[in-house]
């Protein structure tokens, strides 16, 4: 049995972190998980940021309402659902996702918790097991599962090369010519074929 797991920042929905730099003018932020593969060193670095500048979730939740799903991701989880189980696997934390994953139809999604202060500020992250996508996809694995995957970062390696098969989704070029071995896709119609083919 097959189940496909797919990252959702950068695949499915524009960098949430990328969205709230523009809004706040803030350009360190836009430092992603393309950039620095060490998670907790970057959240800890982003939450030091919004602390400087007095901002916290209720900003970045302002930034999130305006956020659409990209061009066909809708389409293209929709389709997939029908054919297989699907599985979001993402290090982002609830109080971001639940807005998208309402434009997206509401897929499974397994991330995060940020702590956060009475008056809004973000103190603090709780991630769900260390190097989530793996140690997921690696349970999945342990109770029948075969497991397709594809994201587009350094935190999605692990879960790619440890699945049946795995895909890179719009990743850097960068990434690209560092794992060669990993097929590379640009259109959800790519990626979709590429998927079937391997169901």
């Amino acid at each position: 049995m097959n189940i496909v797991c797919l990252d959702m920042e950068g695949v499915l929905v524009p960098e949430i972190w990328i969205a709230f730099s523009e809004a706040s003018g803030i350009s360190e932020l836009r430092r992603t998980t393309r950039d620095e593969p060490d998670y907790n060193k970057l959240m800890n670095w982003r939450i030091g940021i919004l602390k400087e500048h007095g901002l916290g979730l209720k900003e970045i939740q302002e930034t999130i309402a305006t956020i659409d799903p990209l061009e066909g991701a809708r389409e293209f989880l929709d389709e997939l659902r029908s054919m297989t189980q699907v599985l979001i696997l993402s290090d982002t934390f609830d109080q971001f996702a639940m807005p998208l994953m309402k434009k997206l139809g509401w897929p499974t999604l397994f991330c995060n918790t940020l702590e956060v202060a009475d008056n809004g500020e973000i103190t603090g992250f709780k991630m769900r097991v260390e190097q989530s996508k793996l140690t997921t996809v690696k349970a999945l694995q342990s109770i029948g599962f075969d497991t397709i995957a594809a994201g587009d970062s350094y935190n999605d390696l692990a879960m790619i090369q440890a699945s049946q098969a795995g895909f890179l989704f719009r990743s850097t070029e960068q990434i690209k010519k560092d794992y060669p071995e990993i097929p590379a896709f640009e259109s959800f119609d790519d990626l979709l074929a590429a998927i079937k083919e391997k169901l």
